[in-house]
């Protein structure tokens, strides 16, 4: 890519999650943020099905690169395909065979360790977690991929350009709202053969667990547009967290404290999950630097604590001062009313 290329002329690689079902918010948003980047085509590890299709359609996909798996001659499939080696070499394929400029993935923990790989594979400048995309007009960086994203625990907003012949970026959900193309297109399946290494199919999967969140249906933590987190307010009661999440369609989250002590399995905070939801609600949550760090970045934050001294409360939009055992099942108690209500 050079800094000339013309939006239009520039290719653009989005991975899909989950072709084999319906594409979730995070992935409608690299869409959308890849049109306005320049041409975009989706690469799948398997078979999109008809809904993914119509999906794409609607927001102006019209290839999707299927990647056909084979080492040794033989096919590969199954949990191998997911493995992030395989995933990253696959995408080094996909890159040659189009000649593409810009590879999108979501920033979940495995994206983010295959685009490490496919940025060296492919000698491609790296960018993780990135919340903005657009293309430099002017200056220096003109004509280059330009990313915005949070550093420091939220508190710098920094703008990367890349300048290397191929940008590879994960970006974070909630970044921007999905939007379809203004025309929907038809959408083509083309294949692609993919040669992997002895390295990417060393390791295999012995056993997968399904997370609690994503067996009751909520979201995952990473990506939820909706977060509800408990503390050690919640004094080891998470029901008024889960009524309320539940009432929300959110993801629920905890303080590090709180999964020590047992109380649930995911921590939000610098070290543990990083994120950055439309609406944050953190209950019984005193607020510490560690747990700031990962939530920051938040567009909305509400907080509840019986403490008006409570620290979270600093960085707030809206504070309520009072029991969360009260007023969480209350807060739910109305969603649902008003939900009702709208049919």
């Amino acid at each position: 890519m050079t800094a000339t290329t013309p939006t239009g002329n520039r290719t653009v690689l989005v991975l899909l999650d989950s072709p084999g079902s319906e594409l979730r918010s995070p992935g409608l948003e690299l869409l959308t943020h890849a049109r306005g980047v320049g041409r975009v085509e989706a690469v799948a590890l398997e078979a999109p099905s008809l809904e993914v299709l119509a999906q794409l359609g609607a927001y102006g996909v019209e290839t999707v690169r299927q990647a056909e798996l084979s080492a040794d001659g033989h096919g590969v499939g199954g949990d191998v395909a997911h493995l992030t080696p395989v995933v990253a070499e696959a995408l080094a394929a996909a890159v040659r065979a189009t000649d593409a400029d810009v590879v999108l993935l979501t920033s979940s923990f495995p994206n983010k360790e295959a685009a490490a790989r496919l940025a060296f594979l492919t000698g491609a400048g790296l960018v993780v977690d990135a919340t903005t995309l657009d293309v430099a007009d002017d200056g220096a960086d003109a004509g280059h991929v330009v990313a915005g994203k949070s550093v420091f625990a939220g508190s710098w907003d920094v703008r990367s350009a890349v300048t290397t012949e191929i940008a590879v970026l994960t970006v974070r959900a909630n970044s921007v709202a999905p939007e379809p193309a203004p025309e929907a297109v038809g959408t083509e399946v083309v294949g692609f053969s993919v040669d992997l290494s002895a390295a990417a199919t060393s390791a295999r999967v012995v056993s997968r667990t399904v997370h609690p969140a994503s067996a009751a249906g909520r979201p995952a933590l990473g990506e939820a547009a909706i977060v509800v987190t408990g503390g050690r307010g919640t004094n080891g009661d998470f029901e008024p967290v889960l009524e309320l999440a539940d009432a929300l369609g959110a993801a629920v989250g905890a303080t590090r404290d709180a999964v020590y002590e047992g109380w649930h399995d995911q921590f939000v905070g610098q070290t543990g999950v990083t994120v950055a939801p439309r609406l944050y609600i953190g209950a019984g949550v005193s607020g510490a630097p560690h747990h700031r760090g990962g939530m920051q970045a938040s567009q909305v934050v509400v907080a509840v604590n019986n403490d008006p001294e409570c620290p979270l409360f600093e960085i707030s939009d809206f504070a309520v001062v009072g029991d969360l055992a009260d007023v969480l099942p209350q807060a739910a108690q109305v969603i649902r009313e008003h939900r009702a209500a709208q049919g």
